[in-house]
């Protein structure tokens, strides 16, 4: 960790374990430079079992952070350990962001923001239809079942290859949420205007299986959470079945907004050039 105290303006981190992969500085470092603000963000590695601790010097001042965000694996430990968890958060189980308040340690979750930011970006009109289907119980599915609930979807079917993690998911998010087995994709696809995929098939060049998406609406959008590759071969497949795709990449860019603003004061904006420099850091790595 560089503890240098000499920077100037807010600090503010992302820590997971591993941390080094995250894009997140660049992300912020960006904003911090375009908008002219003084400021640091930094990746910063901690182990499981050192979180605890890093919370606590967190919110007595002693680490200099005035927030951060928080990845895998210590979102749930994040919320327990937070002095204010939000609704969202409260409901998820789970935090991503952090920021130090009248005192106190805050806590929000910002990836269903994220993800339905992306797609009024890229999409807009989306959520005129009124089901969809997540493909996924894992926990990357719990945001994106929040987030298109709480956008107005009045049918979200969640299938699963263990058919008891999505019911787990459908009673913790409400009657509008459905359980299914993987057996049943394509008949919970008939008539649906949303397909999203959040588990990690087809991440990194892994395999992914075939899917047949004509059951959609005719408008049908199919976005996927993963956006390593930028078109995954989910994307690849329905794209070639004509149906509208979004990649997931603005959502990774989109889930950072609000927590820069509560740490450097200013609301940045997601653009092109920003996706451009994270595309090419991609391509790089």
């Amino acid at each position: 960790m560089d503890d240098s105290r000499e920077t100037l303006g807010p600090r503010a981190f992302v820590t997971g374990y591993p941390a080094k992969h995250s894009r997140s500085p660049l992300i912020h470092g960006h904003w911090l430079k375009t908008l002219g603000l003084q400021g640091s963000y930094q990746a910063h590695e901690v182990k499981p079992e050192d979180f605890p601790a890093f919370m606590r010097a967190l919110k007595n001042g002693e680490s200099g952070f005035a927030g951060g965000n928080v990845t895998i694996p210590h979102k749930e430990m994040v919320f327990k350990l937070a002095d204010e968890p939000d609704e969202l958060s409260e409901e998820l189980g789970a935090s991503n962001t952090l920021w130090i308040e009248d005192g106190r340690l805050k806590a929000t979750n910002t990836d269903g923001r994220g993800f339905t930011a992306n797609l009024d970006e890229r999409h807009s009109g989306w959520d005129k239809a009124t089901s969809a289907v997540i493909l996924g119980a894992g926990g990357a599915s719990r945001a994106v079942i929040q987030a298109v609930r709480d956008r107005g979807f009045s049918e979200i079917h969640v299938v699963n290859r263990t058919v008891d993690r999505a019911a787990e998911l459908a009673d913790r998010f409400g009657p509008k949420v459905y359980a299914h087995p993987i057996a049943a994709l394509g008949e919970v696809m008939k008539g649906a205007g949303l397909f999203i995929n959040t588990t990690s098939l087809g991440m990194d060049g892994e395999s992914a299986p075939q899917i047949d998406f004509s059951p959609l609406l005719s408008g049908a959008v199919v976005t996927d959470i993963v956006y390593v590759p930028l078109k995954t071969p989910f994307l690849k497949q329905a794209e070639e079945q004509g149906f509208a795709i979004v990649d997931g990449l603005g959502m990774l860019l989109h889930q950072a907004v609000p927590g820069f603003e509560k740490w450097f004061g200013q609301r940045p904006i997601v653009t092109e050039e920003l996706r451009s420099l994270i595309i090419a850091d991609m391509e790089r790595h």
